[in-house]
């Protein structure tokens, strides 16, 4: 009953979100094809599969488009980084934090956008650094704690500008920034994570 009142009783609203989730996600894919400069309207609508008018009543210019997109693509990543680390503390909490930065930027689908397009993608990173910044060292401990997560978010910008190192090398770097010795991480048995045992 509460459902077709939010949706207008005929699906209108959960539709709308619907075409406007496939735009933003043609966005991307368009971004990291052409970048920010070159990005087209028309590009991103075929890629969403609708019309230019469809695209154009829900995101007027190539403008207001771009900011939605970077808003969206800022609220994915919180949204991952707080179900990845949920109900986690100390610890467990840095490394899945850790994991899940990792996890994000190997899978970014805009990974190589700064190949096309440097000054975007340095803009955006250096206004998403001191948020994430000050998240990691808000759960880090000890009285190098911003210094630390600052090493990480260094470690985070070399990867992406310049690749090369498999995931795992790639966390166990940003596990040393931030003072984890390697019996800190978890370890995954049929399943399940389990603490290491000190010896």
């Amino acid at each position: 009953m509460g459902s077709s009142t939010a949706v207008g009783g005929d699906g209108r609203a959960a539709t709308e979100n619907d075409s406007r989730l496939r735009i933003l996600v043609a966005t991307a894919e368009v971004l990291e094809r052409r970048g920010v400069t070159k990005l087209s309207m028309s590009e991103v609508a075929v890629q969403a599969g609708i019309s230019r008018m469809t695209l154009y009543r829900f995101f007027p210019s190539k403008e207001h488009l771009i900011n939605e997109y970077t808003n969206w693509e800022t609220d994915r990543l919180e949204a991952g980084l707080a179900m990845a680390t949920a109900g986690l503390r100390g610890v467990d909490r840095v490394d899945a934090t850790l994991k899940f930065l990792v996890d994000y930027q190997t899978s970014y689908s805009g990974l190589r956008m700064i190949d096309i397009e440097p000054g975007h993608v340095i803009a955006r990173m250096s206004a998403l650094m001191p948020t994430l910044k000050s998240r990691l060292a808000a759960i880090l401990s000890g009285d190098d704690a911003e210094l630390a997560a600052g090493a990480v978010m260094r470690i985070i910008v070399s990867h992406y500008v310049v690749s090369g190192d498999d995931a795992d090398e790639f966390l166990a770097q940003l596990r040393h920034a931030a003072g984890l010795r390697p019996s800190d991480a978890p370890v995954r048995r049929s399943g399940r994570v389990s603490r290491p045992r000190s010896s």
